[in-house]
């Protein structure tokens, strides 16, 4: 997207060299890379980022208005309210696509909002990297506010850690040893001290949670929650000491709540220049856009882009027996802007928040992209491509 920048990388790229910056990643946590590192980062010319931190600023008003827990308050599925819920989320991640608009700028469209942790470890990691590879310009950086990699491990230990020892802080997750993101885990034990420590291996005595190491039980007084525990209905026959719905005594860095709360279900209440269309298809009452071929519907309470329906007739929608559990969002059209060797290559650029207890409002850390040839950003869209995958971003100053 920065013509100098695109240049002096791709003049700089070659396959060799490429395998050689996978490799380096691979090797630093081997068997944890489960997924495609695409072979350029996004370099986000310094008129684009002032309009998605625009957008980011507006959206972020509307999450620190007065009414925005209770108007959220139906988000929280009842069966999977968790105790102890902080007065704001911990964590919070915007996607926007890169698009072009009529007057032929570039501009960020909000795709979704999530108050939950990203990938903040392997993102510093992940930058650094491409950084001693490839010929990143000096005008761009990957961090925000913050001079040096030490400073950005010092904030995320202020947000994660808070006043305990490590070893009294877990990421929490089911099966962590499975995960695509484990390389992210790996990173944060590397960076934190923490350990990834599966939901099935806590234990619960009375409103004390604990898990075992090396033959010790430790207390758990802080949990780094990377568990969306819509995922632990997929494992019905789970026996556990400890039921994420127990009021037990710990704090919660990333509290669940709040992974209901925002996301997609937080968008009809979301307006701007930056952001679509977007309603609750209940609010319709039958009334359909006659343009259903511009919208796509999505399902409230399913993740990571299942049951996303791209191709919409009425039928469809009239068919849907509980309305209120999904939105109709406008359609954007995602702007090929990043030069590969072989032609134009969209992407999706996420900017990833922490948003301490005692702060007033969430301070932007760090970022990731995700490059795309497909008709959606995401692994099943873009099989059989190159220069497409998870990616880093660099902004320029």
């Amino acid at each position: 997207m920065h013509k100098q920048a695109r240049e002096a990388f791709n003049g700089s790229f070659t396959e060799k060299g490429y395998e050689e910056f996978v490799e380096s990643l691979s090797s630093a946590f081997p068997g944890q890379l489960d997924f495609r590192v695409a072979e350029t980062p996004v370099f986000v010319p310094r008129e684009l980022k002032e309009k998605i931190l625009r957008a980011s600023n507006e959206i972020i008003g509307t999450l620190q208005s007065p009414d925005f827990r209770a108007k959220t308050d139906r988000a929280v599925p009842s069966n999977q309210y968790v105790p102890g819920e902080n007065a704001h989320t911990s964590f919070l991640a915007i996607d926007y696509a890169i698009c072009r608009n009529a007057a032929g700028e570039l501009v960020p469209q909000l795709i979704e909002l999530q108050g939950f942790p990203s990938i903040f470890g392997y993102q510093a990691f992940l930058s650094e990297t491409f950084r001693k590879f490839f010929d990143v310009h000096a005008a761009f950086e990957y961090l925000f506010d913050t001079d040096s990699l030490d400073e950005y491990v010092a904030k995320l230990k202020a947000l994660i850690l808070g006043d305990e020892q490590p070893e009294n802080v877990i990421l929490l997750e089911i099966f962590p040893e499975k995960q695509k993101t484990r390389i992210d885990f790996a990173v944060t034990e590397q960076m934190l001290g923490i350990k990834a420590i599966c939901y099935t291996q806590l234990i619960r005595e009375g409103r004390e949670l604990y898990y075992e190491r090396d033959g010790r039980k430790i207390r758990v007084r802080r949990i780094y929650n990377r568990l969306i525990f819509d995922d632990l209905f997929n494992y019905p026959n789970l026996q556990t000491s400890y039921h994420f719905t127990d009021d037990v005594d710990v704090q919660w860095v990333g509290h669940p709540n709040w992974f209901f709360r925002i996301s997609k279900f937080a968008m009809p209440f979301l307006n701007g220049e930056f952001v679509p269309e977007t309603r609750f298809l209940s609010d319709y009452e039958g009334n359909f856009p006659s343009d259903l071929q511009n919208y796509v519907l999505k399902p409230l309470f399913s993740f990571a882009g299942t049951g996303v329906q791209l191709h919409l007739t009425k039928a469809d929608l009239e068919a849907i027996a509980e309305p209120e559990n999904y939105i109709l969002q406008r359609k954007v059209a995602y702007e090929p802007v990043i030069q590969a060797p072989d032609g134009l290559v969209k992407c999706e650029i996420r900017m990833m928040y922490g948003w301490s207890d005692n702060a007033e409002k969430p301070e932007l850390l760090i970022s990731l992209s995700r490059l795309s040839r497909g008709e959606m950003i995401g692994v099943r869209y873009n099989k059989d491509f190159t220069w497409v995958g998870g990616s880093a971003s660099f902004f320029e100053h």
